[in-house]
């Protein structure tokens, strides 16, 4: 046992097994002083730290580990999408349940209120394609609608949301781009860039909106065990406004989760006011903080928009969509690597991998930082020769493994089994030293840990389909990605992700031990039960 000994703990947590990280293993207690870890050990050692005002928590044999850290979701959307309709395959399987839902919501709203729905996956509709622009005319002609698919890189809008955008078959298509057309009319699918042009109709938010969406997610996500995240595209909804948010949010306290906040590179200047306001990365304190810049390079699989080197099954026209040129993406990156950033930026396809490698080998061969930690948001489909290069360069891939589980099944059927089940390689990941994080990327899949544990473990999608076994890893490597490695990401190491001295006291309580359940039995029949973030419990299931 390491303790100071002079201390009265503030709390115990005991009479459990506490599983403090992929080196310490388990202990049957845990004292917490000062919102930190002040040691782990047995009952009795440290119960001999107990005081007249220590707290005692009794786990009743349940299961801890340190807080889960989501490291890539988008925070800030989660909250603001929970009002919206689910049309994920789960809630609304064929296109007629999904017309519904979308002719209820507009049969209950005043005309002309934007309807916004999120989550349909076409390769699971039973129609197998994506919605047509007149079938949601049908269903809501007097209102304009959104309905984003689960990736959030292709929405389909109908005809009144065009209208209001001022977009039709003569609009221009931005680079980057894609608003589709078939027999010379729009088919409603408009991807990556081109959706700014209908999006920015939209009302945006409110501060207050803002705010309760923020708190609203992170309540969620405590009610998992998620007490750290990284929201992966800070300035996306209301640009700078958005950082002013959240340290309204924290102010106020109403902040719930540890933040790492990605400011998004685009049209709305957020990198270059963060800078002038000294808002570099790892500015700010341990709860909430600066962290990198997110570039967008290509879109998703799934919606056959992330940047291959080959095309897509059955159209050989298509091999996704490359976002910026070459030289564009080098003078972004350079400039905020020289600006002192962290950088996570969007890569999905092979091709995009390859071309952001480039730009940050460039950047750091101008500028050398031997641990700047630029990370490739995503890295679904890397080679080995792209691995070889991050290693050499200390480039990490920051994958979401619940997309294994989620979207599997949607990779076969649009690249093919050679290229998809060797996809979000993690055992190979870890074995080369890339120390990957995993995350939900949600709103894209939810943030619920359990399928995302369930796919580490068994590499299988959620119709059973197996993504090759040998990518996958034990149960102690598992909760070390979701934990360690994350913390790792954020260059945060030596401030969370073990339960050990010195380190914040975040923890999580389960329902069953995940060191000795079956994968199933995680996946269908485990909850947390407490969390603590800093010595203090945020949540607890009654």
């Amino acid at each position: 046992m390491s303790a100071m000994t002079e201390f009265h703990a503030d709390t115990i947590v005991y009479n459990g097994t506490i599983w403090c990280g992929y080196e310490q293993g388990t202990a049957e207690a845990l004292a917490i002083w000062q919102g930190k870890v002040l040691a782990t050990g047995t009952k009795d050692q440290i119960l001999s730290l107990k005081g007249g005002k220590t707290r005692l928590i009794d786990l009743e044999g349940r299961f801890a580990t340190p807080g889960l850290n989501d490291a890539h979701l988008h925070l800030l959307l989660v909250g603001l999408t929970l009002s919206w309709i689910d049309a994920s395959p789960q809630s609304v399987p064929t296109l007629e349940s999904l017309l519904d839902v979308i002719r209820d919501k507009a049969a209950s709203v005043p005309r002309g209120t934007w309807i916004k729905a999120r989550g349909y996956d076409q390769t699971k509709l039973d129609i197998g394609r994506h919605p047509h622009r007149l079938e949601l005319d049908a269903a809501a002609p007097s209102n304009p609608v959104l309905l984003e698919r689960a990736c959030g890189h292709v929405a389909i809008f109908n005809s009144k949301a065009f209208e209001l955008a001022g977009v039709d078959e003569n609009t221009p298509v931005p680079d980057g781009g894609l608003i589709e057309q078939k027999n010379g009319a729009l088919t409603g699918m408009v991807a990556e860039n081109a959706q700014n042009l209908v999006l920015r109709t939209m009302p945006k938010p409110t501060m207050e909106e803002m705010i309760d969406a923020i708190e609203a997610a992170g309540h969620l996500l405590l009610s998992y065990g998620i007490t750290s995240v990284m929201d992966a595209a800070v300035g996306q909804v209301s640009g700078f406004d958005e950082i002013r948010a959240y340290n309204l949010a924290k102010l106020q306290k109403r902040l719930p989760v540890r933040s790492w906040l990605v400011l998004l590179q685009d049209g709305q200047s957020m990198v270059e006011k963060c800078f002038e306001a000294g808002l570099v990365s790892g500015v700010g304190d341990e709860m909430m903080t600066i962290g990198a810049v997110k570039i967008f390079l290509d879109g998703s699989a799934g919606g056959r928009t992330a940047w291959m080197s080959k095309p897509y099954l059955g159209d050989d026209n298509n091999t996704g969509v490359q976002i910026l040129p070459d030289a564009e993406l080098e003078a972004l990156v350079l400039d905020a690597h020289t600006k002192g950033y962290q950088l996570a930026c969007h890569a999905i396809g092979d091709a995009a991998i390859g071309q952001l490698i480039t730009a940050y080998e460039k950047a750091l061969a101008a500028h050398p930082d031997t641990d700047r930690r630029h990370r490739i948001e995503h890295c679904g489909f890397s080679t080995p020769e792209q691995h070889e290069r991050m290693q050499k360069a200390g480039i990490y891939p920051c994958p979401q493994q619940v997309f294994i589980y989620d979207f599997g099944d949607a990779y076969i059927s649009v690249l093919g089994e050679d290229r998809a089940l060797s996809s979000y390689p993690l055992k190979t990941w870890k074995d080369l030293g890339f120390k990957p994080a995993t995350g939900s990327d949600s709103p894209v899949s939810h943030p619920n840990p359990y399928p995302n544990i369930y796919s580490m473990l068994t590499r299988e999608t959620g119709k059973g389909t197996v993504m090759d076994a040998r990518e996958r890893v034990t149960i102690e490597e598992a909760l070390q990605v979701y934990t360690e490695y994350g913390a790792f990401s954020q260059k945060l190491e030596d401030v969370k992700g073990k339960l050990i001295p010195g380190q914040v006291a975040d923890i999580a309580v389960f329902s069953r031990n995940m060191l000795t359940a079956q994968p199933k039995d995680i996946l269908n029949d485990t909850h947390c039960v407490l969390t603590i973030r800093g010595g203090e419990v945020v949540f607890e299931r009654r």
